[in-house]
């Protein structure tokens, strides 16, 4: 599904460029940027599919040896497409070539990038990429509501239709929505468990134990709120705390990813990305907001949740030589001793 996306959105953007430009005449350029996408799918998938599924591509001597040289294939690819790009240029055509060779590599950059974002996101656990996507969504709704029923202030002339009222109500309902959302979904390990690749049924599972982010927990609650709810307490999973900033950014920031491509279709006066969507524009016009929050999640997930992965290093441990593992092994024997985590030789 988010290939399609991606795809979509792509060819939405490209084909701005191909009618703004009068783009006509230039010799290979669809085909180019068509394959650039292709070269940078590649690898990107390539590289998510190395990183989270180890030992299945160390399994399979086709992907392994695809695995190895992933990178340089990769980078071959690219300066393939590099060269056939400097074979086409034309006399007359030569700054007209080099505004789509920009154009698209932006695009690559905007659409691509991001969306394999998304797919780290997705791979973390289905609640990373549900509850930020219904977030964007909710706070889309709810600022229109808000707007609609009390907006007397506009808020910013690229979208002379959204107010501050909309704005702010928006994000206490998109909050609001996120912390029963989280609280819901926490309970369900089809949400929370990341995807693996099961070496005993040779298939990949999304089962595990819940981490602490997804156990209920006692807090206090502040002294200052307490005499307003009446409570000392509250039972909640830590990860409705995380939704809070998953929530605010969708609300606060997020609106801004709208901002940004509300600009760009004034820049090139054309009122939506495309008329895939009858009477709400294309693809990208919906996802404008999407990508930004994607990029956030996955940064937000690197900075304060993911931690090192015992299952990752075990998985590269075993594919060394018998001597490499023989010296780690001594090296973390060693480390364990003075840590008094192990006992001494005779006890080891």
């Amino acid at each position: 599904m988010v290939m399609c996306v991606q795809i979509k959105c792509f060819h939405e953007i490209i084909t701005i460029g191909y009618n703004v430009y009068h783009s006509y005449d230039l010799p290979w350029f669809r085909t180019l940027s068509w394959y650039f996408l292709l070269c940078v799918n590649y690898f990107f998938y390539g590289e998510t599919v190395t990183d989270y599924f180890f030992t299945l591509v160390q399994r399979e001597e086709p992907l392994r040896i695809l695995s190895k040289y992933h990178r340089f294939i990769s980078f071959a690819l690219y300066l393939t497409g590099f060269c056939m790009f400097v074979l086409s240029l034309v006399k007359k055509h030569y700054r007209l070539q080099f505004y789509m060779f920009g154009w698209t590599h932006v695009t690559l950059l905007i659409v691509v990038t991001q969306s394999h974002l998304i797919i780290h996101n997705l791979f973390e656990g289905m609640i990373w990429f549900i509850v930020p996507i219904s977030c964007v969504i909710c706070n889309d709704i709810m600022a229109y509501m808000f707007g609609f029923f009390f907006g007397r202030t506009p808020l910013i002339k690229l979208s002379p239709k959204k107010t501050w009222e909309g704005f702010i109500g928006g994000f206490f309902a998109t909050v609001l929505f996120g912390l029963l959302l989280s609280y819901v979904m926490s309970g369900y390990r089809c949400f929370t468990c990341p995807v693996e690749f099961n070496n005993d049924t040779n298939s990949f599972t999304v089962d595990c134990e819940p981490s602490e982010l997804f156990q209920l927990q006692e807090y206090n609650i502040p002294l200052v709120l307490q005499s307003v709810v009446g409570w000392k307490t509250v039972r909640m999973y830590p990860f409705q705390i995380h939704s809070i900033a998953l929530s605010t950014f969708a609300s606060l920031i997020g609106p801004f990813g709208g901002f940004f491509a509300s600009g760009f279709k004034r820049a090139f006066k054309i009122k939506d990305f495309a008329n895939t969507i009858p009477g709400h524009g294309g693809i990208m016009d919906r996802f404008d907001c999407q990508y930004l929050m994607a990029t956030f999640v996955n940064v937000y997930i690197a900075s304060f949740i993911r931690g090192p992965n015992p299952s990752k290093l075990i998985q590269q441990f075993l594919t060394l030589r018998p001597d490499q593992q023989l010296h780690i092994f001594n090296t973390l024997k060693a480390h364990l001793v003075d840590k008094g985590v192990l006992g001494g030789s005779e006890d080891a």
